[in-house]
């Protein structure tokens, strides 16, 4: 006689006498085991906290730094951690190993799956600590070969290296935790997730407020680093241990699982994604202009927010997609990758609008203040608006670029994305010396179309997502309504005087009231059903 199954209360499903408040909380549990639906919610959230912690960040870095020589030298000294992050590591962290990580659940090895990964993890830090400590003695070199511009400021360039070689340890932090964060996504656990950007952030924060008397801008280097200690490696450490991960320090290079990372990782290693490259790009010509740096850095970071909701959907779609892929059937896998980009780029079409419109106020209202000045809060506004327009590229790249990981492919984008760097350099430098810091943010939005489209035909070519899946009807809708509330929007503007922050804040309360009920409209008329799919998923218990 088979003995009754237990069921644990988390997957037990909410009864109707169970308050609603309290069903939706049960979602932000750490071990609470999610749906793609509940896990791109939670991760979209998240990434919006975030990216408002984020607009803090950058709010108090441009009060204390404006777009002096040291605000240059700070935003630009992320630049050589994350190049050897990005080549040493390559994303493969969390992005191979989620794939990895879910065949072995899925086949009932995870027993081998973890000793997999302390091989890989033991191997990787070794090697990228090895890497940093290279960087320390080279880092005035690698300003004086990618940052040229700098030369012209030899404090600029020596406060650039100093604060370099502060931030450089904190990528073994990101190594790791993105690890830890590997083991947490295949058990479809985000919660953590959704904390550890948080965490970062106000460690940058935390940092300036208490030793920016002392020490300067170092004193956000710094805080930078206890941020990512604190947040991306100490938190996903704690919750995939009680998950049942536990770590040893091995080294075995003739581990099979280990080869097969290499052979998944190698291609992102050795590829230059566009999605990365950018920045480094923008600054090699940004560094000739002074405090352009810093500008088209605050602008990058103000547009990341809704960049932020593209992000978190690829990211909570990667072990879904995988698990997916892994099945006979593909035909739900290509749906899933179209209906997954239809809506965002549906719904980033709409947020395109928004941005656009109010680009001046919003600027102006959260960067004003101490050493940032109206003017620049003029000249960064032209830049956010032009970046604003890629929104749904950027969104939709993201999830394009996770279904060929959830396939295992990791050759075929980085093939691509190589390709389509190189392509694009000429268009930055004839943008850059045509229009100057403009025309960056313009080959940045060019760049980006490039990249996107060829990983949506690279997926239309090999039948994994073909492009007639996409819901046109849909994009057509949010086309309509983004133009019509943009126009909307552009003529509220004219009766505003934006003078003081009461009144650049009352304007933005209007337009979103505006934007709202313009938008909502006309998807409602013109028979959407992204409204009613958001609300109704919304009332529903998961």
């Amino acid at each position: 006689m088979r003995p009754p199954c237990k069921i644990r209360a988390d997957r037990m499903p909410a009864s109707s006498s169970t308050p609603r408040w309290r069903s939706a909380l049960s979602v932000l549990r750490p071990s609470h085991s999610h749906t793609a639906f509940t896990a791109t919610l939670l991760l979209m959230a998240s990434a919006m906290a975030s990216r408002v912690i984020g607009l803090v960040k950058t709010k108090y870095i441009a009060y204390l730094l404006g777009r002096t020589a040291a605000a240059d030298a700070f935003n630009a000294a992320f630049q050589l951690p994350d190049m050897i992050s990005y080549f040493l590591v390559g994303g493969a962290a969390s992005i191979t190993f989620v794939t990895m990580l879910t065949r072995y659940r899925d086949s009932g090895r995870e027993a081998e799956g973890e000793r997999v990964m302390s091989i890989i993890l033991t191997t990787m830090a070794l090697v990228l600590g090895t890497a940093i400590i290279v960087a320390e003695f080279a880092a005035p070199l690698y300003v004086k070969l990618l940052l040229r511009g700098f030369e012209n400021d030899p404090d600029k360039a020596a406060l650039c290296v100093h604060l370099t070689r502060i931030l450089l340890p904190a990528q073994l932090f990101f190594l790791a935790g993105g690890v830890f964060a590997a083991v947490l996504l295949v058990r479809k656990q985000f919660a953590v997730q959704a904390i550890t950007p948080l965490v970062y952030n106000c460690g940058i924060i935390f940092g300036g407020v208490l030793l920016v008397h002392q020490m300067g801008a170092s004193s956000l280097a710094i805080g930078a680093v206890a941020g990512a200690f604190l947040g991306p490696f100490l938190l996903n450490a704690i919750w995939a241990h009680r998950a049942g991960m536990r770590f040893r320090p091995r080294l075995d290079w003739s581990n099979p699982g280990l080869h097969e990372w290499v052979r998944m990782s190698v291609p992102l290693m050795l590829g230059v994604s566009l999605v990365t490259a950018d920045n480094w790009i923008i600054n090699y010509f940004a560094s000739h202009t002074g405090g352009a740096i810093s500008l088209l850095t605050y602008a990058k970071q103000l547009f990341t927010a809704p960049v932020a909701i593209g992000q978190a959907a690829g990211a909570a779609s990667l072990p879904f997609l995988a698990t997916l892929y892994g099945k006979a059937d593909r035909e739900p896998f290509a749906k899933a990758v179209n209906a997954s980009v239809s809506r965002i780029l549906a719904f980033s079409i709409l947020l395109t609008a928004f941005m656009i419109a109010m680009a001046f106020p919003a600027v102006d209202l959260f960067l004003r203040g101490g050493a940032f000045h109206r003017a620049d809060s003029g000249t960064m506004a032209s830049y956010f608006a032009i970046f604003s327009v890629s929104l749904c590229l950027w969104s939709a790249q993201a999830i394009y670029a996770r279904a060929f990981y959830a396939a295992g492919n990791t050759l075929t984008p980085m093939v691509a994305g190589t390709i389509v760097t190189i392509a694009s350099l000429p268009i930055y430098w004839s943008l850059y010396q045509a229009m100057g810091a403009p025309g960056l943010a313009i080959a940045s939005d060019v760049g980006i179309l490039i990249q996107t489209l060829t990983l949506a035909i690279l997926l239309n070519r090999r039948k994994m997502a073909p492009l007639r899946g996409l819901e046109y009807a849909e994009l057509g809708r949010s086309l309509v309504a983004a133009g019509l509330s943009y126009a909307a929007l552009a003529g509220l503007l004219r009766f505003f005087s934006t003078t003081s922050r009461m009144r650049e804040l009352l304007l933005l309360c209007v337009a979103s009231v505006v934007f709202v009920a313009i938008a909502g409209g006309v998807l409602k008329i013109t028979g959407s059903a992204l409204p009613e799919q958001l609300l109704g998923r919304l009332r529903k218990r998961r």
